[in-house]
């Protein structure tokens, strides 16, 4: 994009994007004999252009509240701390309650300790043997 001087005789249709990565093409006469373009920094208007509500940048948005994304937003951050704060406790109630099961729990936990350590010293081993490292 960066030696990209002229998008003339390519065909293009639709909006200019305003994004971050087209900010540096600014210059109408690099669209030029492309009249299915629309939106700045060409002439042309788009088709709905009155229509939708601009932002300070510019940029055409909808309207947060037409299609309801803030509120189900809510309920889905809502949603999510609980169902964490339930999984979470729900797990540490149960280990302290049930004795048999906290003492399984750490048990299997110092089991998977002790298997990490054993296969990490074996490749250690390993791979001093292949380099020829011997004991340092």
């Amino acid at each position: 994009m960066a030696s990209l001087t002229s998008l003339n005789h390519l065909n293009l249709s639709g909006i200019i994007p305003t994004d971050k990565q087209l900010q540096t093409l600014d210059d109408p006469s690099i669209y030029e004999n492309n009249p299915a373009l629309c939106g700045p920094p060409t002439t042309a208007k788009c088709p709905g252009d009155d229509q939708r509500p601009k932002t300070r940048s510019g940029d055409n948005v909808e309207d947060e509240n037409e299609n309801g994304d803030g509120f189900e937003m809510k309920w889905f951050y809502v949603s999510m701390g609980s169902g964490f704060a339930v999984g979470f406790w729900g797990v540490c109630v149960t280990l302290i309650v049930k004795n048999s099961w906290r003492h399984a729990h750490f048990r299997l936990v110092y089991d998977v300790k002790e298997w990490l350590l054993m296969v990490i010293s074996l490749n250690v081993a390993r791979l001093r043997r292949k380099l020829n490292l011997g004991s340092i």
